[in-house]
């Protein structure tokens, strides 16, 4: 095997995770390579809302959030379909960013720290044989001593090696679409939104350019009963929540057509795949209405940098690093995807929805206890 194509950690997907993880391992001195099938920058379907305490990590990896004036988000609002409002405070706080922007400048620092990013590159597989891995593009191949899968919400690959939620049947958990906007709107600049919908919510909140990302989940069975077309959904059941209809008819869409996704899934996924660690989505997706995904890919990308460290200096054999990581991964984050999921199951349904705020407004030691399982503490 050549020098040049063997690499100590080779990490497959530039999402949040991804590029976290291959700063962390080119900062320790790891020779590291990173594939994305994308160029940078480009857009993704994501809310756009990072907790607070992601701030000090980013700024450690080189993000100089400090100087970047981005609007702090400090109190949520949720509003059911038939209007109610349920009112905030956020404990910890966010920070509203672009994708299109965090992504670009955490991929610039992943190169001026000697990360080999390979963009407009899909894989195609990856083995591991004799404790090497083989990631297979379609037109070359590289070896490494580690692997991350950081690939996203549901990938060529989960459905190549079979992992157990790609081949689940259509359910309440495993089949939405995601669809975003930028627009610009008068809304205040400390505040994020969650407006409810029959079988989905949107949310909205500011980040950098005095721009607003308003980005939506519902269920494909949504928009397949509006002749899938996104505009009549919009109309005919998003507009029903008079909130919705303000922001809809008064606001400037920056985008020509709506950014999509498909075939979200917040089932169980496994941490550790043909020895693969998995971070971000590709670990497990926390729902959208629960606001912090992006806080949980940062997390992710230490706790598994931690163990690839140890792994990497012959501290711990392979086997404790997968065990280890499993474990302490399901340690931060089981309990906040277990809430995420109980809480997305009042969000379908327009009775339990309007019922839902309706009761949390007269408990807001109850609402700031389910905002404060699906968060953590800096790290």
């Amino acid at each position: 095997m050549s020098e040049d194509k063997l690499y100590d950690v080779a990490i497959v997907g530039g999402g949040l995770a991804g590029l976290a993880l291959s700063i962390q391992c080119a900062k320790a001195g790891y020779k590291t390579i990173l594939f994305e099938k994308e160029k940078y920058p480009f857009h993704k379907v994501c809310g756009e809302y990072i907790s607070l305490e992601s701030w000090n990590f980013l700024e450690d990896l080189g993000v100089p959030l400090s100087q970047m004036n981005l609007p702090i988000l400090r109190r949520l609002h949720v509003t059911a379909p038939n209007g109610k409002l349920l009112e905030q405070e956020l404990p910890l706080g966010g920070f509203g960013i672009s994708r299109y922007r965090l992504d670009s400048m955490l991929a610039d620092i992943a190169r001026q720290n000697a990360v080999q990013v390979v963009e407009e590159t899909k894989v195609t597989d990856v083995k591991f044989e004799n404790e090497l891995f083989t990631i297979q593009c379609s037109l070359f191949y590289v070896q490494s001593k580690m692997a991350a899968g950081s690939f996203g919400k549901r990938s060529n690959l989960d459905v190549k090696w079979k992992r157990k939620f790609a081949l689940q049947k259509a359910n309440k958990l495993n089949n939405y679409i995601g669809i975003k906007y930028h627009i610009k709107t008068k809304w205040p600049e400390d505040l994020i939104a969650l407006h409810n919908f029959k079988n989905g919510y949107c949310g909205i909140s500011k980040i950098e350019d005095n721009k607003f990302c308003l980005c939506y989940l519902t269920t494909a069975k949504n928009l397949e009963n509006n002749n899938n077309s996104i505009e009549q959904l919009e109309k005919k059941i998003l507009c029903i929540n008079p909130y919705l209809a303000k922001i809809f008819t008064e606001s400037e869409i920056l985008y020509k057509s709506p950014l999509t996704i498909s075939q979200i899934s917040f089932a169980k996924k496994s941490q550790v795949q043909n020895h693969i660690l998995m971070i971000g989505d590709a670990a497990g997706m926390i729902t959208p209405l629960c606001g912090n995904g992006m806080s949980m890919a940062f997390h992710g990308s230490k706790i598994a940098f931690e163990q690839i460290d140890l792994f990497m200096q012959k501290k711990i054999p392979r086997w404790q690093m997968e065990q280890d990581y499993t474990h302490n991964w399901q340690k931060q984050f089981g309990k906040r995807l277990k809430t995420g999921r109980i809480i997305q199951r009042f969000f379908g349904s327009i009775l339990l929805t309007n019922l839902l705020v309706s009761i949390l407004k007269f408990f807001p030691s109850l609402t700031k206890k389910l905002i404060s399982l699906t968060h953590g503490q800096p790290f």
